[in-house]
This record gives C-alpha cells, sequence and structure tokens, in this order.
C-alpha cells in the first residue's frame, strides 16, 4: 500500500460527507425516486443514486490516486493511469430508505488490491445520524472511532438477526424463521451486516442470491476485522467476483450461530 490507512479513511469521510451534502435536499421526496436510467448492476437507478454517485465520484478524483472504481450504477471506471488500488463503491445503500425519509441508509466504500484479489479496507456511515464504521485488515473494526466485537449469542431462541428470504428461494429460510427470536429487516445490507460487527445484531442472512459485491464488499471487512465469520449460502468463501452485476448469497454472523444457520438453511 502507497498510502498509509489514515488517508483512505479521511478519504471516506469527506466522500460520505459530498454524498450527504448532495443528497440532503432529496431524502423524503418523490423526486428522489425518479427512474433515470438502468444501473450496470441491472437495477434502476434512481434520481437520489445518481446525485449520490455523482458526487462520490468528484471526490474519488481529486485524491490523487489512480485507481479503478466499482460502482453500482456506473459500473467501471479508471481514474488515472495504471491503477494502484481498486474502490468497491455503493454510493446509497438503502435508496427506498432515503427516499421516503426512512432514516436508514448509508455510502460503503470497500478498497482493495486492483485486481480485487484482496480487499483490505472497509468503511460504511449511516447518512441519517453519521454513526461510521470501518476497519482495515489486521487492525480492528471500529464504530465511531471506537473498537467493536459481535454478539456472543450462542443459540437462536435468543437471537435477533436480519433474514431476507422472501420472494426468492423462501423455502430455505422457513425452518430459521421459526427459531430466531427477533427477525429486523432494515433495508441496508452494508449496515445490517455493520450491526452484525457491533454486536446490535446476531447475524445477518440472504439467500436468495440476490446481493451483489458492491453492497457487501465493505461490511465483509468490517465484521471479519471485528470477529465474525461470513461465508456464502452454503459455508464457503465468499468470493466477490469482479462483476457489480454478479449475485450472491451470504451469511454473516457473531461466529458462534453460523453452523447452525448453515444446517437451517441447507439446500
Amino acid at each position: 500500500m502507497k498510502t498509509i490507512k489514515s488517508n483512505y479513511l479521511d478519504l471516506c469521510n469527506e466522500a460520505a460527507k459530498a454524498v450527504a451534502n448532495a443528497t440532503e435536499s432529496l431524502v423524503g421526496t418523490d423526486e428522489a425516486y425518479e427512474s433515470l436510467y438502468m444501473g450496470a448492476d441491472g437495477t434502476p437507478t434512481k434520481k437520489i443514486d445518481h446525485v449520490a454517485e455523482t458526487a462520490l465520484f468528484c471526490v474519488l478524483e481529486s485524491f490523487g490516486v489512480s485507481m479503478r472504481v466499482l460502482s453500482e450504477e456506473f459500473g467501471e471506471k479508471t481514474i488515472g493511469t495504471d491503477p494502484e488500488i481498486a474502490v468497491v463503491i455503493d454510493p446509497l445503500d438503502g435508496t427506498y430508505n432515503a427516499a421516503h425519509g426512512i432514516p436508514i441508509y448509508s455510502v460503503s466504500i470497500a478498497i482493495g488490491t486492483p485486481d480485487l484479489s484482496e480487499i483490505w479496507f472497509g468503511y460504511v456511515r449511516n447518512l441519517a445520524n453519521n454513526d461510521t464504521y470501518h476497519a482495515q485488515s489486521g487492525q480492528g473494526a471500529y464504530l465511531n472511532n471506537v473498537a467493536i466485537n459481535p454478539s456472543t449469542t450462542t443459540t437462536l431462541r435468543k437471537s435477533c438477526m436480519s433474514l431476507y428470504g422472501y420472494r426468492l428461494n423462501v423455502e430455505r429460510t422457513v425452518k430459521l424463521w421459526k427459531e430466531v427470536r427477533r427477525i429486523r429487516i432494515f433495508g441496508s445490507v452494508a449496515l445490517e451486516i455493520c450491526y452484525v460487527a457491533a454486536g446490535k445484531a446476531d447475524a445477518f442472512v440472504d439467500v436468495r442470491r440476490a446481493l451483489r459485491m458492491t453492497d457487501v464488499a465493505a461490511g465483509k471487512v468490517i465484521l471479519e476485522e471485528a470477529g465474525g465469520k461470513v461465508t456464502n449460502g452454503v459455508g464457503g468463501d465468499l468470493v466477490l467476483i469482479d462483476n457489480v452485476a454478479k449475485k450472491v448469497d451470504i451469511v454473516a454472523t457473531n461466529k458462534h450461530l453460523h453452523n447452525t444457520i448453515l444446517k437451517l438453511t441447507e439446500k
């Protein structure tokens, strides 16, 4: 790494602030949810998504480091020549929430090697209240600069988790729904994974094969650095393929519940 961690944290903080400022007037408005075009991930780009991405790109372009940028809306963009890093961004995770004034929506930024063989920095900020999660490989995970760790919950009957199992592959989650004490679905995947990292929830499970690397790249780093566990939907390594449209399953937990959840959601 040619640039020290603090510079990347500063970059992400600046980017999050730019997104918040650019989107502030759109939050909670009908205009925010206007569809403009089809994004690179195969879903419609709303006006608030486009504004958020434009603001984030402006900050990245001014950083002075050559990079590959992979974004949910634009797809891929190279800044400079001979990229030193790759940056995976979701400029606004929780678009529906933001557009409807629900205060759970975030910016998600992950940084790694140009070929994405390693992602070593993750950053997620809740733009509604400025709670900021970040982590770098080997250096722990933090919420508002205070070290965090997952919960110690060991039984599903005492657990609280985000469980996405509606419409697609519903049969894989039926047994799990019956065993969990509390289900919370917030609508911002990046934040929900961070909630597991901070012990606010015990697990995040999505076996619909509906998520993309932009949704989970930053949260994965943060949860693993906090001491949790992240796999694909059948317990293997969660490989984030270099493609913003490629869909994945994910099981992200405090590690204590991981094997139990996998058994209950097995195909």
